[in-house]
């Protein structure tokens, strides 16, 4: 905060300005009581409210979030559907060989080669943006890199639950009644097979809420991971503290989100 060249009378001031020169468990105490009315402190960095920092990066993370998600998970279940109809077959192999593609690529490699392709050799075209903050030409490169991890993740477990379902004694009954395939797989199978999907699906949207500090940081993209990062670069522990308060609350009410579709998806689950 006062530069590697301060003098230590100058130290000293803003150690005592910020009580670390008390004990320690009167630090917690000060710091616990004002976490509780969130209050994390001004940030070294800003001057500014931590937690108004983080709630201003909000809009670009949630708008980047969603729309990867919306991207992976409808793609996602499409194939593993697909998949686990035609098992063992050329299809089922291209789409595992892709959804493990999806799943083993690392986003800031992925990342740097879609800057290389639309940056460089494609920048005459003009069709996308690599940084910055804006409409489809800039949220497009990394959406498709946030969204490429979750979409192979989802197909893969909507395939194998899809799998495990369509061999039950329901499936056969449905069958032998004459319905139609259409129907059996979405209104019987997948309904039944919702289950862990939803829980990975949800899994993945708590993982590109958390802020997605690599894609973020690689396009520029104002969101809570570049916020997050550029807080630990600078030593901001205010503002480290109010973006993990932040995200853990948004893992939060996810999860919970999830729990509550259950009861939804399978009838037999009940609130007590």
């Amino acid at each position: 905060m006062v530069g590697v060249e301060a003098s230590e009378e100058r130290v000293q001031q803003v150690r005592d300005q910020l009580g670390l020169n008390d004990p320690i468990p009167v630090q917690y105490a000060r710091f616990a009581a004002r976490a509780i009315l969130l209050d994390f402190g001004d940030s070294f960095w800003q001057k500014t409210s931590s937690l108004r920092l983080v709630i201003d990066r909000l809009p670009a993370t949630f708008r980047l979030a969603a729309a990867a998600f919306l991207l992976a998970a409808p793609i996602g279940i499409l194939l593993g559907a697909a998949a686990a109809l035609r098992p063992q077959t050329y299809l089922d192999r291209l789409i595992n060989i892709l959804s493990l593609g999806g799943v083993s690529m690392v986003d800031f490699w992925m990342a740097l080669m879609l800057i290389i392709v639309f940056a460089v050799q494609l920048r005459e075209l003009g069709w996308f943006k690599t940084s910055g903050y804006g409409g489809f030409s800039y949220m497009a490169l990394p959406t498709l890199t946030l969204c490429l991890s979750p979409l192979g993740r989802i197909s893969q477990i909507t395939r194998s639950a899809m799998l495990d379902e369509m061999n039950r004694p329901h499936i056969t009954v449905a069958r032998a009644k004459g319905l139609a395939e259409g129907r059996i797989v979405f209104v019987h199978a997948l309904k039944n097979a919702a289950i862990p999907v939803v829980t990975i699906s949800g899994d993945m949207l708590s993982s590109m809420l958390n802020g997605a500090i690599l894609v973020e940081t690689v396009f520029a993209w104002p969101g809570i991971g570049y916020l997050t990062l550029q807080a630990l670069q600078r030593r901001d522990l205010p503002l480290v503290e109010a973006t993990v308060f932040v995200v853990a609350c948004m893992v939060i009410v996810v999860n919970l989100l999830v729990d509550l579709s259950y009861v939804y998806l399978n009838p037999r689950i009940r609130f007590q």
